[in-house]
């Protein structure tokens, strides 16, 4: 378990997402990158919220969200 005191949570935004689809594989693939505890997708807002034990690249969370076909801004 994550501890609380050394998480961090971070908010980017995302483009190309229209649907739930597209929530469900931005998380799948961003709770996969090391370090990441939590996801929160904010499909309205184009919004991923990520939290983190560990400091995470943003390159490795922007791999991720490509991977799963959208463009981190």
């Amino acid at each position: 378990m994550t501890d609380p005191t050394t998480a961090s949570t971070r908010t980017y935004q995302v483009t190309g997402m229209t649907c739930q689809h597209c929530v469900n594989a931005v998380t799948e693939e961003v709770s996969g990158v090391p370090g990441v505890t939590a996801v929160r997708v904010d499909l309205e807002r184009g919004e991923l919220a990520v939290t983190s034990s560990t400091d995470v690249e943003r390159s490795a969370l922007a791999a991720a969200v490509d991977e799963a076909g959208y463009t981190l801004v």
